[in-house]
């Protein structure tokens, strides 16, 4: 979805590496004959432009009010934890999703590959909102609750859809792995009344496109040109089948 949306960027990029590499270098050299300060802070990882496509905070209300209730709808975690301890991400009193997160003024990078994504406080410009938990207990819920997201995705989609940032190699493999893995496969079990043990198959879980173009019989996959297997043998070495009426 995100090489569509941004697709002529990525044209760009692709047509244009050299040429890219060549300003990089450029302005870098203009900037050490000018004798220019550089900033520390952009050696490294563009905090900023972590910011400009990833977002974990509640949108201004009034700023951006579709976006706003799309975040409050779909990309506010739990509530968990003291909040909600029947919380199903709730395992031995802890969140395995490692909610609620701290809050911070600006984005840091870290060393494990992942970003701390910029959540602020109320005190420094975020926003809150007022959730019910099972429909009855509000709650206030700030920053520390929000899934990171793409602004772009969730307005397209109004879904909950979570967007990371990996900024090492070694990452990559978060991308790579759920496309890699094959098939989803699970164990369930077929329970009857006349069944004395229970019985477990092992199956497998196929997508909608998959399903449909097998129950209508839809090639799957395709070879060509066309191969037929010929059974090769030497001479008077030819299989002889026979049947029934080769007998009398």
């Amino acid at each position: 979805m995100m090489a569509k949306i941004i697709s002529e960027r990525l044209h760009f990029i692709r047509n244009h590496q050299k040429q890219q590499l060549a300003d990089d270098y450029v302005h870098l050299r203009d900037a050490v004959n000018n004798d220019a300060n550089i900033n520390a802070n952009n050696v490294g990882e563009q905090r900023d432009e972590i910011d400009n496509i990833i977002s974990a905070e509640i949108p201004n209300k009034d700023r951006d009010p579709i976006l706003y209730e799309i975040v409050c709808k779909n990309m506010i975690h739990g509530p968990c934890g003291e909040l909600n301890i029947r919380s199903p991400c709730m395992n031995n009193g802890k969140c395995i999703k490692k909610y609620p997160r701290k809050l911070v003024k600006d984005t840091q990078t870290g060393n494990d590959g992942y970003p701390t994504y910029r959540r602020r406080s109320p005190d420094d410009g975020g926003y809150t909102e007022i959730l019910k938990v099972r429909g009855k207990k509000e709650i206030v819920v700030d920053n520390r609750w929000v899934v990171p997201y793409c602004p772009v995705l969730p307005r397209c989609l109004n879904a909950h859809i979570n967007v990371e940032y990996c900024h090492l190699v070694k990452a990559i493999k978060y991308i790579c792995k759920y496309i890699n893995k094959g098939s989803d496969r699970a164990i369930f079990s077929v329970n009857r009344e006349n069944d004395e043990i229970t019985n477990y198959l092992n199956g497998r879980y196929i997508c909608t496109s998959e399903a449909f173009r097998r129950i209508y019989n839809f090639e799957i996959h395709d070879r060509d040109p066309t191969i037929k297997h010929l059974a090769v043998h030497l001479e008077n070495g030819q299989r002889v089948f026979f049947n029934a009426n080769n007998l009398h």
